[in-house]
């Protein structure tokens, strides 16, 4: 934690020191196993634009607090918590998953989050009290337990919104989003998404000029929208049973092949109502929305890696007409093909880029 942050989490709940009057009060809920760098994150940005706004401008007094006497984070770190006060905004971070497959993750955060009825019953109790509830990554579980997502939007790590959705079948899971504010609840999207919601905070608090400085100085990006271009489809859990996995197989091995529903059907020697729907029963979706899906990932990968037009890279994945890809690419992926190329190209580094040391 940095010695200016450290004096703003520190800054007591006196009206006559710390910031100005009208300073928004932010306590960061600290819980074991949460990760450090979410718990200091926003802090720290929060302290940054302080310094950017002023010392005559309203700021932030923030508190590191728990219903704990003492917390270890994540990394075993060991915080220095209050107890629990009274604040405008209560920010909740996420916690460390353990690094298990993607058929455990379930179990393991089922476990993680039978230890934390404390923080449960804190965040129920300051959402009971008209305070703001922040989310960041997946965090938004801890919210889930407290009832809080119950008939509201939300959001959080893409790697983990399928089993958000799971454990908390009333709330409308926005995978794509990076946050999502519905009716004094807010919910972050995965890790650095906590710094979009400081900087949403900040612009509230202290206005967009001061948002926009900060976000230059920290070199944090303030114009991301979603968390699209950043899903890797590998890591996410696969549904489908062994018919569904053949199609599926089939149409990745002929991406650049024309969709024939028809001739994919008697490929499989069924007719196209059953093709239809016996891959629906087992993962959910079409046969066609499976391919749109598997193309658009090998583009994304042609886009980062190749130096091929984006008319090239149309043609390789099965579309004629540049247009129709893009509109698709952009659908899935919340950037136009160019525009994703700018902002997540690959360029190899060359020697010269590297400090090697000697040679020998």
């Amino acid at each position: 934690m940095t010695e200016a942050t450290r004096r703003t989490a520190e800054e007591p709940d006196d009206p006559a020191t710390g910031p100005a009057a009208g300073a928004l009060r932010v306590g960061v809920l600290a819980y074991p196993g949460c990760f450090a760098s979410e718990v200091f994150g926003v802090p720290d940005l929060l302290t940054m634009a302080a310094h950017v706004a002023g010392p005559d401008a309203p700021g932030y007094r923030v508190s590191i607090v728990s219903p704990r006497r003492r917390v270890t984070a994540s990394g075993g770190a060991v915080l220095d918590v209050r107890p629990l006060r009274e604040v405008d905004v209560l920010v909740v971070p996420g916690f460390e998953p353990a690094p298990a497959p993607a058929t455990a993750r379930a179990t393991d955060i089922g476990a993680r989050l039978a230890g934390l009825a404390p923080e449960t019953a804190a965040i129920r109790a300051s959402a009971a009290a008209g305070t703001a509830v922040v989310s960041l990554c997946v965090g938004a579980f801890l919210l889930a337990d407290a009832g809080l997502l119950d008939g509201r939007r939300a959001t959080t790590s893409w790697l983990y919104a399928g089993e958000l959705a799971r454990r908390c079948p009333e709330a409308d899971v926005r995978p794509e989003h990076l946050v999502v504010t519905d009716r004094g609840v807010t919910t972050t999207a995965a890790f650095s998404a906590m710094y979009d919601f400081a900087l949403d905070l900040i612009r509230r608090h202290s206005g967009a000029p001061v948002a926009r400085t900060t976000a230059r100085i920290a070199l944090v990006d303030d114009v991301r929208s979603s968390q699209s271009p950043y899903v890797d489809p590998r890591l996410l859990p696969q549904p489908g049973g062994e018919f569904s996995e053949r199609v599926m197989r089939r149409l990745d091995q002929n991406l650049a092949a024309r969709y024939e529903l028809g001739a994919l059907a008697e490929a499989f020697r069924v007719s196209p109502r059953t093709l239809l729907r016996r891959f629906a029963e087992e993962t959910g979706r079409s046969p066609l929305a499976h391919l749109q899906a598997s193309r658009v990932r090998r583009a994304r990968h042609l886009l980062e890696a190749t130096d091929r037009t984006v008319a090239a890279v149309a043609a390789a994945v099965g579309y004629q007409d540049p247009g129709t890809f893009a509109a698709l690419f952009a659908r899935h992926t919340g950037h136009r093909p160019s525009a994703y190329r700018a902002a997540f190209r690959r360029a190899a580094p060359s020697d010269a880029d590297l400090d090697l040391g000697p040679r020998t």
